[in-house]
């Protein structure tokens, strides 16, 4: 199983990023996919999560913000993320999950500075 993220980058404040993670190995259309973020000294925080159903669900930090999405085609869930603040800066995780199967991705880091 592997779940490759990518996307992550330098932004300004007020700016736009689209992070991807392309997923092999698994039945890709009966997992729940998630994006989590861990900034420096913080714990781990789920930011969105996007069922096999398509239903969507953000924290409180980051909705009407980012939009998580899912190409079971292409098996590969997306995470726009848009008016970015320093907040946001943090490594970024994907996670697929079904049951008590969960897989992770490698990080991918996202620094929002002027």
């Amino acid at each position: 199983v592997q779940l490759q993220a990518s996307g992550g980058g330098l932004v300004q404040p007020g700016g736009s990023l689209r992070l991807s993670c392309k997923v092999s190995g698994i039945q890709f259309t009966m997992y729940n996919l998630a994006w989590f973020r861990q900034a420096p000294g913080r714990q781990r925080e789920r930011v969105a999560r996007i069922s096999g159903t398509f239903n969507e669900l953000y924290s409180d930090s980051v909705a009407g913000r980012f939009t998580i999405s899912r190409d079971n085609a292409e098996k590969t869930a997306y995470l726009q993320m848009n008016s970015l603040k320093s907040e946001d800066t943090a490594a970024y995780y994907c996670k697929a999950e079904w049951g008590s199967y969960e897989y992770w991705g490698q990080g991918t880091q996202v620094t929002v500075s002027s």
